[in-house]
Order: structure tokens, then C-alpha cells, then sequence
């Protein structure tokens, strides 16, 4: 049996914070204690796991040296991580960080561990592990298997993402702004987490936009999968905001350098590990956000060959963006992480 592990989650009263909580119990993750840390207007809060009662203290400089914890989980911004991971891993932790500020760092590991686990064991060149972009998680679930069995060139993507993608700010403006809606006072209503109002609308616009013309959450999806993959794939993304609360949805086009036999595909993502494949279309079912939300699978949908080219394949991908696009992924990495080391100490 594993050793249990002293946790830290950074940003522990978060959207991400809260769901890692339901997803380390839910996956049974041997904890022996929990360090929700915080910024100092969260200090004092309350959360609970297991049935025990933790206080939520503030994150400083020398909160490892104090409390020292064997995971550090990292979900508060990447400003945050930048600053204060370090100090974790001179205390001894191994940090699975959120965001993006280590992703794309040639010596920490990007990893979702359905896809490249392996790349696990450079964890020790910086002490910390990258969890990938929620949009890019959910996409190479699917591009993965595909990938393995006809040899992918290039992946064109459209994704539909919700409001939890900006965090419990971007889901409590979306209700204000559907509750706006109803009272006849859209027009009046002021968007802060997000460019424009969300409610009734699509915002073709996630991140900042660079000189390129594609955003920075496009670019993640792009460079990122490359990393995680080991492959120079020709990508191109359009990210676009959705009124949704929760799960991201993407439309994807692959192109193979071989032909695609789209029964055998199926097969193949059917067997794919953490992907759920929900399509039969003529009885309506396919993945949708309000049935995918709260589960750590990624559903596939929709698939279907290239009418003009059988080396293109098409389908759609939804994914709880919360669960799978962050805590879950974070938490199966600590899994995996946990499982290096114990066969390396044998």
C-alpha cells in the first residue's frame, strides 16, 4: 500500500483548489493531511476532506519550511507559481503546477499521463511537473491513439469554451448576466472577468492576442500538444468563449498521412484510456457540456471520415474543463508521480 502523502493545494478555495479536493477522495489518493493555502483575504476559511476540518492559512515565503508537504498542488495564477514554487521544492515537494508559467520550460515535463507518463521521470531536473492547458487535455486525449495507429500531420481545432475556464469569477458573471437578461437589463449589464458580455453571446477571444493574429490560449493548444506528443504536428486553433458554465467542447479535423478507417477508429478511441466515446447520432446521442460536467472523462462524439479525402478524420470532444482540463489530470499525475518513486525506492 502507498505511503500517504502530505498535500498542499495553492489556491486551495478556488474553483480548481475545490475540485482537487473531490478528486483526490473521489480517485483515492492515500492523503495523510491537507494544506490549503491562499491569499491573505482567504486566510481563516474553512475547507473540509474526509470529514476533518482544515484552515485555510496564507501562502508566504516560508509556509514549506514550516509545514513541509510531500505535493504541492499549484492552481493560483502563474505570477503566484513563479514566485513561490521554488520554496516548496527546496522544502522537498514535488509541485504539479496549473498554470501555464512552466509549461513550455524545456526541463520540467508537460505531461497528461494517458498520453506520455514516461515523460514523469525528469521530474527531479526542477522539482515540478507542468499540468497541460485544460483545452489542450481534453484534445490529446483523443489525438493520442489516433496518432499511434495513422501517423497525424496536422489537427485543425475550434473549441466552445465555458466560463469555468476563467475560474469561479467567469461562472458567477455569466449567471449575473443571464440574471440581467431576464430582469430586461442586458443592455445595462458591465463585463469585468471577460472582453464582452458573455451571457447570450460568443466571444471569439481567450487570452491576449499576439502580433501573430492567434491569441495566447491558441498558441498553448498548439505548442503544447507538440511538446506533449514529441511531434511537430502542423496545428491551428480558434478559441472561442462560450455562455456555458461548465466542460469545454472542441470540433476537431486530423490529418493522417494514412487513410482512415473511421470503424477502427472508434475502436480505437473506445480503448483509449479516460475517453468515453458517445456517438450515435440518429438516436441524438453525442457528448454535450450539461451531460458531461462533473465526471473525468473525455467524451467523443460525432465521428465521422473527410467526404472528400479518407486521410481526414472529424469528431467532437467535450470535457469537463475543471475536472479533466486541471484537477483531475493534476491529481493522476500525482498518481503516476507517487508510483515512480515507490518503484524506484524498491
Amino acid at each position: 500500500m502507498a505511503k500517504k502523502q502530505k498535500i498542499a493545494i495553492v489556491g486551495a478555495t478556488g474553483a480548481v483548489g475545490e475540485e482537487l479536493l473531490n478528486v483526490l477522495e473521489e480517485l483515492e489518493f492515500p492523503v495523510e493531511s491537507i494544506l490549503p493555502l491562499a491569499s491573505a483575504k482567504s486566510a481563516g476559511d474553512e475547507i473540509e476532506f474526509k470529514g476533518k476540518v482544515y484552515k485555510v492559512k496564507e501562502l508566504k515565503e516560508d509556509t514549506f519550511k514550516e509545514n513541509p508537504v510531500d505535493i504541492a498542488f499549484f492552481s493560483a495564477g502563474g505570477n503566484i507559481s513563479k514566485q513561490y514554487a521554488k520554496f516548496a521544492v527546496e522544502c522537498g515537494a514535488v509541485v504539479i503546477d496549473n498554470t501555464s508559467h512552466f509549461r513550455m520550460d524545456k526541463d520540467v515535463p508537460l505531461v497528461v499521463p494517458e498520453c506520455n507518463f514516461e515523460d514523469i521521470k525528469d521530474w527531479k531536473k526542477t522539482g515540478i511537473i507542468a499540468n497541460p492547458n485544460c483545452s489542450t487535455i481534453q484534445m490529446v486525449h483523443v489525438l493520442k491513439p489516433l496518432d499511434d495507429a495513422f501517423d497525424l500531420k496536422r489537427v485543425d481545432v475550434s473549441t466552445y469554451q465555458a466560463s469555468s475556464g476563467a475560474g469561479k469569477e467567469g461562472m458567477q458573471e455569466l449567471v449575473e448576466g443571464m440574471q440581467s437578461f431576464f430582469a430586461f437589463k442586458l443592455d445595462e449589464f458591465k463585463a469585468q472577468t471577460f472582453p464582452h458580455t458573455l451571457a447570450l453571446n460568443l466571444i471569439p477571444h481567450i487570452d491576449e492576442f499576439t502580433d501573430s493574429g492567434y491569441t495566447k490560449e491558441e498558441l498553448k493548444m498548439i505548442n503544447e500538444t507538440q511538446k506533449i506528443l514529441h511531434k511537430k504536428l502542423q496545428i491551428s486553433a480558434t478559441c472561442v468563449r462560450v455562455p456555458v458554465l461548465r466542460s469545454h467542447s472542441e470540433s476537431i479535423t486530423m490529418h493522417f498521412n494514412q487513410e482512415v478507417d473511421v470503424a477502427k477508429a472508434r475502436q480505437i478511441l473506445k480503448k483509449a484510456s479516460s475517453v468515453v466515446v458517445l456517438d450515435d447520432p440518429k438516436n441524438k446521442k453525442y457528448p454535450m457540456p450539461l451531460t458531461t460536467s462533473d465526471t473525468n472523462e473525455t467524451y467523443v462524439g460525432r465521428i465521422r471520415s473527410d467526404q472528400y479525402d479518407k486521410k481526414i478524420l472529424h469528431l467532437w470532444c467535450v470535457a469537463d474543463q475543471i475536472r479533466v482540463g486541471a484537477a483531475t489530470n493534476a491529481v493522476r499525475i500525482a498518481q503516476k508521480w507517487l508510483e515512480l518513486k515507490n518503484n524506484q525506492e524498491k
